[in-house]
């Protein structure tokens, strides 16, 4: 009975929370790095990661960026992203990732890997980093 009460109020605690985002379906605490768009290798460097409910940041191939992402899992929604402006040779890989990122609207998470994918037949495949 005592096991059952305890289990009863944290799942109370979790649901107060209120985080639907695909933070509270797995992709929390984790650096997940991009592998591929579309299916094609991603050579460059690109990063995503959850730091709060709600959040994301991460590291384009040249410029770190951060936003909003407030959609229900597996729902995915970008809001505007802030994005530094540093110049480097991979600014055109860094334009197709910012633009496949926020192009996503679907997200499933499955131990370490991370699919973003849209209606449209897009994907970007993500693992997560050690």
């Amino acid at each position: 009975m005592r096991c059952a009460a305890l289990i009863c109020s944290m799942l109370l605690a979790s649901a107060c929370t209120g985080d639907e985002t695909l933070s509270a379906y797995g992709a929390a605490g984790k650096t997940w790095q991009l592998h591929s768009i579309d299916g094609d290798p991603f050579a460059a460097a690109a990063t995503l990661s959850f730091p709060e409910p709600g959040r994301i940041a991460g590291r384009a191939p040249c410029n770190s960026f951060h936003g909003g992402q407030t959609a229900p899992y597996p729902w995915f929604e970008t809001g505007p992203l802030a994005v530094t402006r540093a110049a480097c040779p991979q600014l055109a890989e860094e334009a197709v990732f910012l633009k496949a990122l926020e192009e996503m609207s679907l997200s499933e998470v499955s131990g370490d890997v991370l699919i973003l994918s849209n209606e449209e037949g897009r994907e970007m495949l993500f693992k997560a980093g050690g």
